[in-house]
């Protein structure tokens, strides 16, 4: 771009700022701010999906970037009893999703937290819709139907899914089994799949 053309910014806080180039320069390119439109994007709504991170972390970061241009909020790495992966680089994880946010025009930066044990994260401070992907045992509603609106938290489990022992302490803290369809669906298809019902359900 060059001196004098417009360009969009973005705090990752809801801001969306217009701006003119004023100078061309290798190391840094001042703007003169012209336009601010707050709370762009907002959505009425915000949604937490807690991932096992998978074995292998391409998958996982695919789902990152995927979540970010549907919309997502928060995302948690869970750590499972049956977990191939407790190792995580968080600030990778972060530049992932910052391009992800850019590409698809979110001002709403979606944050990732620090991996956390499942029985620590289900004890957190969570919204009434309240879900974990898990049939095993159960025949459960599907999400499109067990989900109303307003804030949501999805977990979905390891390659190796939840353990029983972790599923009756996340039942016992309010969480609801519902079901994302007939299939089997990798731990990252399964993220997206949710990711997407929510979404499209507060459209």
């Amino acid at each position: 771009m060059k001196v004098g053309e417009i360009l969009n910014l973005t705090d990752g806080n809801g801001n969306l700022y217009e701006g003119q180039i004023l100078a061309q320069d290798i190391k840094n390119c001042p703007v003169m701010l012209t336009n601010v439109t707050t709370d762009y994007g907002k959505r009425p709504f915000r949604l937490h999906m807690a991932v096992a991170p998978t074995k292998n972390i391409a998958r996982f970061e695919w789902f990152l970037e995927k979540a970010t241009e549907i919309g997502v909020d928060e995302i948690t790495p869970l750590i499972c009893e049956h977990s191939e992966r407790v190792q995580i680089r968080i600030d990778r994880l972060q530049k992932i999703i910052l391009s992800a946010a850019k590409q698809s025009l979110k001002t709403y930066l979606p944050i990732i937290h620090e991996p956390v044990k499942i029985d620590d994260f289900i004890k957190l401070n969570h919204p009434d819709s309240r879900f974990v992907a898990y049939v095993e045992e159960h025949q459960p509603s599907h999400l499109k139907s067990a989900y109303q609106n307003g804030d949501c938290t999805v977990l979905i489990g390891p390659e190796g899914d939840f353990s029983k022992k972790e599923m009756d302490k996340a039942f016992l803290q309010g969480f609801e089994p519902v079901s994302l369809g007939p299939s089997r669906l990798r731990t990252e298809t399964a993220a997206i799949v949710a990711c997407h019902i929510i979404n499209i359900m507060n459209e």
